[in-house]
């Protein structure tokens, strides 16, 4: 099995990313095409001192920024190192594709070049993240930000599919992002998403408001591109904040740090649940191939942990699962 990854994605790439790679082989007996400057990747390697055959190098002569346009990128520059990545997948060169890189980019190459699975009409892109029970699933958050009802029921499905086969969660419990609990409130567009979910086999309880995001009410929770993005980001930056403002907190007397040192394992422990590199890239679900997007903040742990997460879904054939899925309802 050959794991693509964009070696030129991402704000701290090239130099992360070869790292993050060099540990997942190491780790997970991976094999992996680095797509990107041949030269400076063999460099990196050197400077990795990993001289084993598990990692091949597949030569791209540009690099998509992270503030192009997506569509006319991707048209513009074929030589990039997302492009060759993701048509590698599709000549059978590679069986998944990970980059850190332009999502948009990524998300527009992987729907044209791989194509959409049957049943499935636009794809979209699932985070997992911690909770007060344990994780959940939040799809979509940035792939589409204009979807139509019946394309957050396909998202429901996928990540339900994701739910059992991949995270191991029986019969995962499936909720709409909301302003209210209540089955009257929100958006025609809400209130019609709403009734398809009912009328569909899912385990699906209802709304969700935005205070349950980690409250660990449902494994499963849906919504528009343009409204989970959005709670992404402030989801991360309120996470830092918490963390930045504790800090200055315990540091501004010297009682506070003397208590700093007992608590250090525990701030550790809390540390850990918040980071999103603990959980890797996010899939793209509904493309005719395994795609994983990193955050383009992604260090060393989150890029070997995509890698793991690529690895598991082609390992257990989990396209194979939506398509059986997609099938039954």
């Amino acid at each position: 099995m050959k794991i693509v990854v964009d070696a030129m994605g991402g704000d701290y790439a090239p130099g992360v990313v070869i790292e993050g790679v060099v540990a997942a082989v190491r780790e997970y007996n991976a094999e992996v095409v680095l797509v990107g400057d041949e030269n400076t990747i063999k460099l990196l390697l050197k400077k990795a001192r990993y001289a084993g055959s598990n990692i091949s190098i597949q030569h791209a002569e540009e690099v998509i920024g992270m503030d192009e346009s997506a569509a006319t990128s991707i048209r513009r520059k074929r030589n990039s190192s997302i492009v060759i990545g993701v048509n590698l997948v599709k000549e059978g060169k590679g069986e998944a594709f990970f980059s850190a890189g332009n999502t948009g980019a990524v998300v527009c190459a992987a729907t044209l070049g791989l194509g959409l699975l049957p049943g499935i009409e636009r794809p979209g892109i699932a985070i997992v993240t911690p909770t007060q029970k344990g994780i959940s699933i939040i799809i979509d958050v940035g792939a589409n930000i204009d979807p139509k009802p019946s394309q957050l029921l396909q998202y429901g499905i996928m990540a339900d599919a994701y739910s059992r086969y991949i995270l191991n969660i029986a019969n995962p419990s499936v909720g709409l992002l909301n302003i209210g609990e209540e089955e009257a409130k929100g958006t025609d567009f809400i209130k019609e998403t709403h009734e398809l979910l009912g009328k569909s086999s899912l385990n699906f309880t209802g709304n969700v408001e935005g205070k349950d995001l980690f409250s660990g009410k449902c494994d499963v929770i849906i919504c528009d591109g343009f409204v989970g993005n959005v709670a992404l980001k402030v989801s991360e930056s309120a996470a830092e904040t918490m963390q930045v403002f504790l800090k200055k907190h315990l540091l501004s007397n010297p009682l506070g740090k003397i208590g700093l040192l007992f608590l250090m394992p525990s701030l550790k422990r809390f540390k850990k649940e918040l980071d999103y590199s603990e959980y890797g890239g996010a899939p793209l679900l509904g493309v005719n191939g395994v795609v994983i997007i990193g955050h383009g903040r992604s260090n060393v742990k989150a890029i070997k942990n995509a890698i793991r997460v690529a690895k598991e879904e082609v390992e257990r054939q989990f396209n194979e699962k939506i398509l059986e899925a997609i099938g039954k309802r």
